[in-house]
């Protein structure tokens, strides 16, 4: 009896943690997008108005008064090609690291994700100032990719480190260069790990903020830095940042939930290995 009421306690303690982290996660992101429907008036409402009558107002404004379509594409472009430039870099230097059993070379690159972005941005703006590239696509993905590959380094180092060695062996026997050996063996046996690079230096990329602010021009700013034009000295309008927000958050999660099949599979990569 009482190893039966130590396992229904301890079932209970488990969905109630469940339920607690889930309404920490859900609950801003369902305010969120509550208020992209109400007034700037509505949203700063106290205590907050839980009924109410929804507005598209705030939409139709973003698209009326900005070209968000065009910071849309331009977010697209940085993070895209970003994020296809720190896999192209960063997988070969992870199988590579995995192989000959070296870390220092990861290690180095944490310097990027360590030190404050602030510190690599002086010289980074007087660089593409000096070589006229200021306001380019180009700067913001050279920038953003010094942001994404050392992420997807350290987490394709240890898919690379999972597959058996006497694979790899085999394959170079069998006539394999290293590079057909990485291509042909290595990276489809670390599809699911790929896809979770991919999903995170996208989202980074995407989200990232700092650099574009500073970097970037008229026609090549991002999402979250037109978001910012939201938020005035006197008055900030939050219905219309709460729809940017909102339509920001949109690309991420698409991305995530067309693979999730492979997210969820590259995640628990390991989780049961004996």
């Amino acid at each position: 009896m009482r190893s039966a009421g130590s396992k229904r306690l301890s079932t209970l303690l488990t969905y109630a943690q469940f339920v607690l982290v889930s309404l920490v996660i859900v609950v801003p992101v369902a305010w969120m997008l509550a208020a992209s429907f109400k007034t700037s008036a509505e949203v700063t409402a106290y205590p907050p108005r839980l009924l109410f009558r929804p507005t598209l107002a705030n939409y139709t404004r973003l698209f009326a008064t900005t070209p968000f379509l065009e910071y849309t594409r331009n977010s697209l472009i940085v993070a895209g090609v970003s994020t296809a430039l720190g896999l192209l870099l960063a997988v070969p230097a992870a199988y590579a690291v995995s192989w000959y059993r070296i870390t220092w070379p990861a290690t180095l690159t944490l310097a990027a994700r360590m030190a404050p972005g602030t510190l690599f941005l002086l010289p980074w703006y007087i660089m593409f100032s000096n070589l006229g590239l200021i306001g380019s696509h180009w700067t913001l993905i050279l920038t953003h990719t010094v942001i994404t590959m050392p992420l997807v380094l350290w987490v394709m180092m240890s898919f690379f480190d999972a597959i058996p060695r006497e694979v790899l062996e085999s394959a170079l026997i069998d006539g394999c260069s290293a590079s057909a050996a990485l291509l042909r063996v290595a990276v489809p046996l670390v599809r699911p790990g790929i896809v979770v690079s991919t999903i995170l230096a996208f989202v980074f990329a995407w989200n990232y903020f700092l650099f574009a602010l500073v970097l970037s021009g008229f026609s090549s700013k991002t999402l979250p830095v037109a978001a910012f034009n939201f938020i005035g000295e006197g008055a900030t309008n939050w219905g219309g940042l709460m729809a940017a927000a909102v339509l920001i958050a949109l690309p991420p999660l698409i991305l995530a939930f067309g693979v999730q099949r492979w997210l969820v599979h590259g995640l628990t990569f390991g989780a049961v290995k004996g």
